[in-house]
């Protein structure tokens, strides 16, 4: 199985991302992309994505994917990315949850990483699911986006920390987000969430396709350490469905 290539600047042993990865990692792909109008893709450098400023709570830390030949965005716990532009983001998840947003029409694509449903009102964190996504709809809006346009492919929720909590926070994340968008009116049309297993999640904001590789447990300690401090009660304020495939085999 050919594996990703580990970020250069990567801290991701806490986020459960290894180098290269097991025989016995399960790749999944959502395969089918959005239905689409959109325009073609614009191709972006390095150059140019690093000297633009950066918004409270955005990603910013930009590479060049080696396994894709992609230009990249790493999207960490409580950050978001939107764009029209050629390119792929990235993220990796343990019980946190990262809904990825797309509207064929106007081609413009987004993803946040939230750890927690809701925190105090008074915090405006993209930590939290409830300012997450109401981040990232309105980023989109920003760039053409409509919101009757838009669907959804939702990933994580994974349950990795074993004992930190009677309530499963990944089941909690889940149901929120699920909910969220169902208020909201914007259909998930394609989902890999639950399960015990840390997820890498590839989104190409341009064409909506999307890429999930369930991860091996091989950082889980450093994971759920991670992500415990982000769901301890002082957090840092920050700032279609479709066939799955087993890279080049169709699963049913």
């Amino acid at each position: 199985m050919s594996a990703y290539d580990r970020d250069p600047r990567d801290q991701d042993r806490a986020h459960g991302e290894g180098g290269r990865m097991s025989a016995d990692d399960t790749s999944l792909t959502p395969n089918t992309p959005f239905a689409s109008r959109a325009r073609g893709p614009l191709d972006v450098t390095l150059e140019q994505l690093r000297e633009r400023p950066v918004r409270p709570g955005q990603a910013s830390y930009f590479f060049h994917d080696n396994h894709f030949q992609h230009n990249a965005v790493k999207v960490l716990p409580g950050e978001y990315y939107v764009t029209h532009e050629n390119l792929m983001l990235i993220t990796v998840l343990g019980s946190c949850i990262s809904a990825c947003l797309w509207d064929g029409r106007a081609g413009v694509g987004g993803m946040n990483h939230f750890m927690l449903p809701v925190g105090d009102t008074t915090d405006l964190s993209g930590r939290y699911g409830s300012y997450a996504m109401e981040l990232l709809i309105n980023e989109m809006m920003k760039l053409g986006a409509r919101r009757e346009y838009m669907q959804a492919k939702i990933f994580g929720g994974a349950q990795v920390i074993h004992g930190f909590t009677n309530m499963n926070v990944g089941e909690r994340n889940t149901d929120f987000v699920r909910e969220y968008l169902r208020t909201e009116r914007i259909p998930v049309v394609s989902e890999d969430v639950l399960d015990i297993h840390p997820r890498k999640v590839v989104f190409f904001a341009n064409s909506g396709k999307a890429m999930v590789k369930r991860l091996a447990h091989a950082h889980k300690e450093s994971l759920a350490a991670q992500e415990a401090r982000g769901n301890a009660a002082s957090v840092v304020r920050a700032t279609r469905g479709g066939s799955v495939d087993i890279f080049g085999q169709r699963r049913g």
